[in-house]
């Protein structure tokens, strides 16, 4: 029996979907940084289900690079989802999370970890200062998400960061302890309110490839967000009802006025906007609160998110 391994010193998780043509970039720009830290290591790359050769060309990099460990799940289960898997099963005193599309920079994990250390951060978050590379709408959509996010979550989640960053042990031990359906971590990590700090960097071009945020999945980030972390939405609807009533009251003093001095028309327009008005309103509330007990009906049945099929870190130690 083999004696249990010391856990390295960080940690760099990266989830990757359908990445063939970028693995090799990737591991040419991450190698170097990480060996120059001259700290233990481990590259923990989650393989969320890939169907082209990543899984191919990732056992390929491993035979010439030690440090590098694969986690393959068994079918796709979303860039969150494979996150998670990969902070739950990451063993470092740091874990830094990045995607494997270079857009965020892996030089900037050096720096990270130096203001983790010279701050006394148990989170060092990745913030963009230049989304120049962008498209205009990317850009817009991302300054619209995060300044709706901060208005209703707070002014604790940083604008303009996403998932690169890095965290202590602690923290991600506190974040494997949370439920993990449908959880955003660029929220969950900023309400758990340990110390941090931020690093900023230039967000560059995608390296290769193409991207795996589509704006569907933008469109169910959003709305994991907002019922996730908020109770706006619910409120939202309070309001419309508490309007609809108001509304309903000032048709009713207005259609007894009428009645009153016999000034009534009969009239098919008025009747079917207020009718098709307050049909509107009734289906968007029910909506809303539609994605609230989703929510809690998926908690309730507690599914896992992922299904590990593959940890080459197993074999390892099985040898």
């Amino acid at each position: 029996m083999n004696p249990p391994a010391v856990p390295p010193h960080l940690s760099v998780v990266v989830p990757m979907f359908d990445e063939e043509a970028v693995i090799g970039l990737f591991v040419e720009r991450l190698r170097p940084v990480l060996d120059d830290l001259g700290e233990t290591y481990e590259v923990l790359v989650v393989d969320d289900g890939s169907r082209d050769t990543t899984p191919a060309l990732l056992e390929k990099s491993r035979r010439d690079w030690e440090q590098l460990r694969i986690v393959r799940l068994r079918a796709n289960a979303g860039h969150q989802a494979a996150l998670s898997a990969g902070l739950m099963r990451a063993r470092g005193q740091w874990v830094a999370t990045i995607d494997a599309d270079l857009q965020d920079p892996p030089e900037t994990i050096a720096a990270m970890l130096a203001a983790a250390q010279e701050r006394s951060a148990d989170v060092v978050y990745g913030v963009r200062n230049d989304r120049t590379t962008d498209s205009m709408f990317k850009r817009h959509t991302a300054n619209v998400y995060y300044r709706l996010i901060r208005r209703l979550v707070g002014h604790h989640v940083p604008a303009d960061a996403g998932d690169f960053r890095l965290m202590s042990r602690a923290t991600v031990d506190a974040v494997n302890r949370l439920p993990a359906q449908n959880r955003v971590l660029r929220l969950v990590i900023p309400a758990l309110g340990f110390p941090s700090t931020q690093v900023e960097y230039r967000r560059e071009e995608r390296a290769a490839g193409t991207t795996k945020y589509p704006l569907a999945r933008m469109i169910r980030l959003s709305v994991d967000s907002l019922t996730g972390f908020s109770i706006a939405p619910l409120r939202l609807a309070t309001w419309f009802g508490l309007g609809g009533a108001a509304v309903t009251a000032l048709l009713f003093a207005v259609a007894f006025g009428a009645f009153v001095t016999d000034h009534t028309l009969p009239g098919w327009t008025s009747t079917f906007l207020v009718v098709a008005g307050v049909g509107a309103v009734q289906l968007l509330c029910l909506g809303i609160m539609g994605e609230y007990v989703g929510r809690l009906y998926t908690q309730l049945q507690g599914r896992p998110t992922y299904h590990v099929a593959y940890d080459s870190s197993e074999d390892v130690l099985q040898g």
